[in-house]
């Protein structure tokens, strides 16, 4: 980001895309922390929690291909507020969840609601930033994640706990009231605040403007030409992405490291409360350890592959460490701070693997097929959002020994940075939607 114009960018845009993913994903794990209190209800149980914490990302599934393409029809000023202000109405309405059904609805139009922010948004920065710089400003955006659960996890404890004393609703109601109406709120300031792109933009001048669309203009010269929308169909489009091995090979990769990192972010709350047996604001601020650990690594490893330009073993190296880091964290022999250390290290090693990694598919992938692609890849990895948390409760069981669902997330994360190492080498060549 060497040119001013390309840092007044950055700065106008970054932080505010920052914000609006912290409510995202605040508003997706929250249900971690309502299970704390939903025990008491007559209808639910781990299972049903297990079923209901995944059951969002199908889905994000079906609908965030689709979301995508809309979102590059339409603009990302009308999508965004679109996605914003319906998330945050049925995150909110999750507190009128009074059976089985109608919690796993709510859940399932959660994630119809949300598909497509993230995709989109990662689409929306290559209007902006060049190859070189994805992987510093990706990682900056999705350091939002670690962050929301950083503060989210104190947050949502210390509601519970407050929501005691409040009346008409119970803690867990209150919990997803309180969080879901800020994303609807918020949903009207993107309407006013965000541009489609440069074009739009009325804080940069015409001769930043020209910069930020050149230096763009001489990237797609020198790694292909793209293919425009009216160019392209959209079932033209899908049908290319769904027979190029390579994405379905990145897909492997996202999917396995998304195993791990929903398993243990729904779990991390029930996790912390056996082991530490404090209530819910204190399990709270210790969710928040491995998360700010998280972040500080997810930029600092973002910054380094930027600087040199290699993606494959900034994604391979941490995601064998936090496997490492998840296998340790459940020793029995482990005391709390023990346990504590091992699952930042294994947040780290997850979470900083995410800047890398979305940098890679713009190097196969061009034009309208970026949009498709972006989503295709984050759509099929995120069903992983629902095989995790899963398969993590059924290992569990009934039983309060954590170390056998830890074991098995340690071993999908092992596999996705193993993965990585051997296929990322074979993407660039031959970008699908070139001339090459």
């Amino acid at each position: 980001m060497e040119h001013p114009a390309v840092r007044k960018a950055a700065f106008r845009l970054i932080p505010f895309l920052f914000f609006l993913y912290v409510i995202a994903y605040i508003d997706r794990v929250n249900v971690g922390f309502a299970k704390l209190e939903m025990k008491e209800v007559s209808w639910f149980s781990d299972a049903i929690f297990a079923s209901g914490a995944g059951i969002f990302f199908f889905g994000y599934f079906l609908f965030e291909v689709p979301s995508n393409l809309i979102l590059r029809k339409v603009g990302a000023r009308l999508w965004i507020t679109r996605i914003m202000i319906t998330w945050g109405l049925i995150s909110a309405m999750m507190a009128l969840s009074n059976s089985v059904l109608t919690f796993y609805f709510f859940r399932f139009m959660l994630g119809v609601a949300e598909a497509g922010f993230f995709p989109g948004v990662l689409l929306y920065l290559t209007f902006w930033f060049t190859r070189k710089e994805r992987a510093r400003v990706v990682a900056l955006f999705m350091t939002a994640n670690a962050v929301a659960l950083t503060f989210g996890g104190p947050l949502s404890g210390w509601i519970l706990d407050k929501a005691k004393n409040l009346p008409t609703l119970a803690p867990w109601q209150w919990l997803f009231v309180l969080e879901g109406v800020p994303a609807t709120l918020i949903g009207f300031v993107v309407l006013l605040y965000l541009p489609n792109g440069p074009k739009d933009a009325k804080w940069l001048s015409d001769d930043e403007r020209y910069v930020i669309e050149e230096r763009l203009r001489v990237e797609e010269k020198e790694f292909g030409t793209p293919t425009s929308v009216e160019e392209s169909h959209d079932s033209a489009v899908l049908k290319t992405l769904v027979r190029d091995p390579r994405v379905w090979m990145w897909c492997g990769v996202y999917f396995f490291l998304v195993f791990g990192m929903y398993g243990i972010t729904m779990w991390l709350p029930q996790l912390l409360k056996s082991m530490s047996g404090g209530n819910n604001t204190l399990v709270g601020q210790l969710t928040a350890i491995p998360y700010f650990t998280a972040g500080i690594a997810m930029v600092a490893n973002a910054w380094h592959s930027d600087k040199t330009g290699e993606r494959r073993w900034h994604i391979a190296v941490p995601a064998i460490v936090g496997s490492v880091g998840l296998a340790l964290s459940g020793q029995v022999f482990m005391p709390l701070w023990g346990s504590l250390v091992c699952l930042s290290v294994a947040a780290a090693g997850m979470w900083s693997t995410l800047g890398p990694f979305w940098a890679v598919p713009p190097q196969f992938l061009r034009g309208t097929y970026i949009a498709a692609g972006l989503a295709l890849i984050n759509s099929v990895g995120n069903l992983a959002g629902f095989a995790g948390p899963k398969l993590f409760g059924k290992v569990k069981a009934d039983g309060n020994d954590f170390l056998p669902s830890l074991l098995l997330l340690a071993s999908f994360v092992m596999a996705g940075g193993l993965l990585a190492a051997f296929v990322t080498k074979k993407l660039e060549r031959n970008p699908t939607g070139s001339d090459a």
